[in-house]
């Protein structure tokens, strides 16, 4: 299973670096042509912010399953490891609902788009195959959240402290 879980988690990775090198590549080749050229890439900033939306979503998923986003850690390290567990299965279940809130309303614009045939300004691109695409990392994003949720309630999983993780990786050589 963690195997299984494992290759997920590089696909959505992948997934996620690609978007963000296009979201990348075609600013700058927007910007180039703007600037330079005076002809911007059409619809570049449509695209654009479909596209870091997606990125946005994509990267989550990965967050979701490595855990590495902000902390705050003034409570949870103040307590035991007990404690400990049942503050990260709330904070966990608590980002697991707002994350399947955020993937319902998605989903729910999607369909929108569909319906409506919304379209991008210049050259009239569908908006729904992009607001699917970030619907897909915010799906993506309530499997690896369930999962950490499921390995923290089970106990195959600590979240550790940012403080212990950084000393961790300093210890290693890492930072």
């Amino acid at each position: 299973m963690s195997r299984l879980i494992e290759v997920f988690c590089r696909t959505v990775e992948t997934i996620a670096a690609i978007l963000l090198g296009i979201v990348m590549l075609l600013v700058v080749v927007s910007t180039f042509g703007r600037y330079a050229l005076a002809m911007p890439v059409p619809d570049s900033f449509d695209i654009s912010r479909y596209l870091l939306g997606a990125c946005v979503m994509w990267g989550f998923a990965v967050i979701g399953l490595r855990g590495g986003h902000i902390q705050v850690d003034i409570i949870a390290d103040l307590v035991g490891p007990r404690a400990r567990r049942w503050i990260d299965t709330f904070a966990w279940a608590l980002l697991l609902l707002f994350i399947a809130l955020i993937a319902w309303k998605m989903l729910g614009r999607v369909q929108s788009a569909m319906r409506t045939n919304e379209s991008t300004f210049e050259l009239r691109l569908a908006a729904w195959p992009f607001l699917g695409v970030i619907w897909l990392g915010a799906a993506a994003s309530v499997v690896t959240v369930s999962v950490k949720l499921l390995r923290i309630i089970t106990g195959r999983e600590l979240v550790d402290s940012a403080d212990d993780r950084e000393l961790e990786e300093a210890s290693h050589g890492e930072r």
